[in-house]
């Protein structure tokens, strides 16, 4: 009985302790390769991309996250044909706040879900090789100019659209408060009129 009396105060400074062991604040930062698929993979070459946030953890299980992502893809050679452009490159960028929900947080390998949504900003250009000029400067013969190759944009376009995204990854490894982390997203543009832009990033990074 006298160890009964003692049994719920020590359960109870054991689940606070575990409790503590949640950080509260988290960030994340890094980069990959992004495919683009459906319609937009049609047209798109395979790319790159990088991604960054902060967020809160609200308990080992429950968190939000606020980031920043950017993917890089260049026109493919049959689009480009059919456009009549030598070269043209879309950039996607978001603004998004996205819940995560983890499934195994205190094991070795912590996977989990994340998603949700925000404002996109897509811009795509299209160029041609030029000949762009500069002043230079040596000791001995002064000053000069010289002739350097240059991707001349020769049309342009940028939209703002809300878009949303989900996916999965998996965290592991921990050098204090650091974990590598591997994810994968589908994120989707609304452009209008049945319209969309749909990529999938792989990103690797560290989170904190």
């Amino acid at each position: 009985m006298k160890a009964g009396r003692y049994l719920l105060p020590l359960l109870l400074l054991a689940g606070s302790a575990f409790g503590q062991e949640v950080q509260r604040f988290t960030a994340n930062f890094g980069g990959g390769f992004t495919e683009p698929v459906g319609g937009t993979g049609r047209r798109l070459n395979t790319g790159w991309n990088i991604d960054g946030g902060f967020g809160v953890n609200f308990n080992a299980w429950v968190g939000a996250m606020v980031q920043a992502h950017l993917d890089n893809n260049s026109i493919n050679g049959n689009t480009l044909t059919a456009l009549g452009f030598p070269n043209g490159t879309v950039r996607l960028s978001s603004f998004t706040l996205d819940p995560v929900v983890h499934l195994n947080p205190h094991g070795k390998i912590d996977f989990y879900l994340i998603g949700g949504g925000g404002l996109y900003h897509r811009t795509q250009e299209f160029t041609q090789p030029a000949v762009g000029s500069f002043v230079g400067f040596d000791p001995f013969f002064g000053f000069y100019q010289a002739a350097v190759p240059v991707n001349q944009v020769v049309a342009s376009y940028t939209v703002n659209k809300p878009g949303w995204n989900g996916g999965a990854g998996f965290s592991f490894g921990a050098f204090r408060s650091a974990k590598f982390y591997a994810e994968a997203r589908y994120h989707h543009m609304f452009l209008g009129n049945d319209r969309h832009y749909d990529v999938v990033p792989v990103t690797f990074g560290v989170r904190f």
